[in-house]
């Protein structure tokens, strides 16, 4: 049986538990991760924990909606098992919320078919090699872009002031997605401290000869994974591969205790294209977008 549990309800150590060891584990999944990025959560669970399905809400003109957080890549239901039936946690949800806009993840099971499931990539590189294999895996492009960096002297300083990549971010990425607000922002903050002091995250800045910052990125470690979960470059150093130094320097430190590098995800053709080029795959898996809001209710914009 399947029950509906807010926030305050939730038995946090069965819940976290369930996280750790279900076939789907993901760090965004964890209550503190969630505590810090969501408005509001609640939780979809089966039995006693046997599987949980994390919702992020928020309500407005007294309509409770489901939404997708900043800085959460993937949710979905995480199971201790894989006989697990998705299909009856989206069943409940939809009698509950009748917006719903929320990421599933990788390793949910891609069986069915339906108006209100989107499909979406993730792009990995296996990192079960030596490097010397993982980069003859790179395009020319990428092992060009490397060569400038090497040849203009650019450094990579590990622990970096988180703010220093926030800061970046707003003032390069953010500019072309207005739609992040200072509140997302303190969360990122807020998050990224709580990850280090978690050993869950790390900083790795990138400058050039003039000592100017001109790459940064937050990596996310869970179990075999690593994600890049934040990353940007300054839009006015992007000649000598500065972006391509940064993953290639996060990939050489992490490939010996790691077994896949997530470059955090993106449909959109160049970017995955971009990402594909370091010798990475494709997962595929699925969102979750249905509208079932009375015509005269206008759509949620974030």
């Amino acid at each position: 049986m399947i029950t509906y549990i807010e926030r305050a309800a939730l038995h946090e150590e069965k819940y976290n538990n369930c996280i750790t060891n279900s076939l789907q584990s993901k760090v965004y999944a964890y209550s503190w991760y969630l505590d810090i990025v969501a408005d509001n959560w609640s939780v979809l669970v089966l039995d006693d924990y046997a599987a949980v399905m994390p919702i992020c809400w928020r309500k407005k003109n007294f309509i409770k909606y489901v939404y997708p957080p900043f800085w959460l890549l993937e949710l979905g239901v995480f199971s201790i098992d894989n006989t697990v039936n998705v299909e009856q946690f989206y069943k409940l949800l939809f009698t509950k919320f009748r917006f719903v806009e929320s990421k599933l993840n990788t390793a949910n099971p891609i069986k069915i078919e339906a108006s209100y499931l989107v499909e979406k990539q993730v792009q990995v590189l296996p990192l079960n090699s030596n490097y010397d294999t993982i980069f003859s895996g790179f395009r020319k492009d990428r092992k060009k872009d490397l060569k400038k960096a090497t040849k203009v002297g650019l450094s990579a300083k590990w622990n970096d002031d988180p703010k220093k990549i926030i800061q970046l971010f707003r003032d390069n990425v953010g500019k072309r997605t207005p739609f992040i607000t200072d509140r997302d922002y303190d969360n990122l903050s807020k998050l990224i401290t709580i990850c280090i002091e978690k050993e869950v995250g790390e900083v790795l800045s990138i400058y050039n000869e003039q000592h100017q910052l001109v790459a940064s990125g937050f990596f996310l470690k869970h179990k075999n994974t690593i994600t890049i979960l934040v990353s940007s470059t300054d839009f006015n150093f992007r000649k000598n591969g500065e972006n391509t130094f940064l993953i290639n320097t996060a990939i050489q430190k992490y490939h010996n205790d790691f077994e896949l590098f997530n470059f955090g995800g993106s449909s959109m053709k160049s970017i995955a294209e971009y990402f594909l080029s370091f010798g990475a795959k494709t997962l595929n898996y699925q969102e979750i977008k249905y509208n079932q809001l009375p015509a005269f209710v206008k759509l949620f914009k974030r």
